[in-house]
């Protein structure tokens, strides 16, 4: 949800089509609520609503359509332009849309997405941001909200997207625990699970998780990029563009440089795994069959937390 132009089907339409941001200025404003159905690992589907946000509609939404539009809601995702000239009709509507979910839908998490911040100067972007953050927060009063900025020009929306689908994820928990095993096997500094469509972040297992995550042998920390996660998404998004356009099919990714190795492959039929090993000992072909013998395992957990949400 979120005020008309603030970029709601863009990031859709990036996130879940695969569309490159230079299209998106093609997509037209959504008339009412478009549904979608959206397949996330194979097997789940997640019921998209987007909501269009010219103020007939979300007046609507308010009142004759309330009971529709505010229940059996998993997660709201509301969307600010950082520079509306509106800010306080938004939050007008936002609070609105918060009580119609306390109303119909009160375990829904809600997240909040400051949309546009390529459009702010880099040396300007972390503080109008945080006060963006401050604001929302303040307005969303006792309700407890998740902001991020947003843009679709960067690994921005990549973040914003892997946290909020990571709630929707049946066991979730139960994945990452078991890719901090498969990490320790391969002694991997990091490993980390994708949604195969997507590209989302699913899981992660970071040797800087813990001090004694890696209990068999000594821990080295390595400066690892805090953006590494949504920058690989956007990444390897974009090379798997590059593949569809020349007709060729993306399989997988293999990198040996001299201060790591890095070894993209098929988890599942649903996920790809990305590992990252300091040890120069570590051979290329050793990762490829840790990865070969976990598979099974892997198909069994996603098939496992699906059954579960059903």
């Amino acid at each position: 949800m979120g005020a008309s132009g603030s970029g709601k089907t863009s990031m859709r339409s990036m996130i879940f089509s695969n569309n490159p941001a230079s299209l998106t200025s093609r997509l037209g404003a959504t008339i009412d609520v478009e549904q979608n159905h959206v397949r996330f690992l194979g097997d789940l589907i997640l019921n998209l609503w987007d909501c269009g946000g010219q103020d007939a509609f979300m007046d609507s939404y308010l009142s004759t359509q309330r009971s529709v539009i505010f229940s059996h809601v998993g997660v709201m995702i509301y969307v600010f332009d950082v520079e509306s000239r509106e800010m306080e009709k938004d939050l007008e509507y936002y609070r609105d849309c918060l009580d119609g979910l306390s109303q119909f839908s009160k375990d829904a998490n809600v997240f909040l997405l400051v949309h546009k911040i390529d459009l702010v100067r880099d040396t300007e972007r972390n503080a109008v941001v945080q006060r963006k953050v401050a604001e929302l927060e303040k307005a969303s009063g006792e309700t407890s909200v998740k902001v991020f900025g947003t843009s679709i020009y960067d690994e921005s929306l990549y973040k914003a997207w892997s946290n909020i689908v990571n709630t929707l994820i049946p066991n979730a928990r139960n994945l990452s625990k078991h890719l901090r095993i498969f990490a320790e096997a391969c002694s991997a500094t990091e490993v980390i699970l994708f949604e195969r469509t997507t590209f989302l972040v699913i899981a992660t297992s970071s040797r800087t998780d813990s001090s004694d995550a890696f209990p068999s042998g000594p821990v080295v920390l390595h400066a690892l990029d805090p953006k590494r996660y949504e920058r690989t998404s956007e990444l390897i998004k974009a090379f798997k563009q590059s593949c569809s356009r020349l007709r060729e099919e993306f399989r997988s990714l293999e990198m040996e440089l001299a201060e790591f190795t890095a070894v993209l492959d098929e988890m599942t039929k649903n996920t790809y795994v990305l590992v990252v090993v300091h040890d120069p000992v570590i051979e290329t072909a050793a990762i490829k069959m840790n990865i070969c013998m976990a598979r099974k395992k892997f198909e069994e957990l996603q098939g496992d937390s699906l059954i579960s949400e059903k």
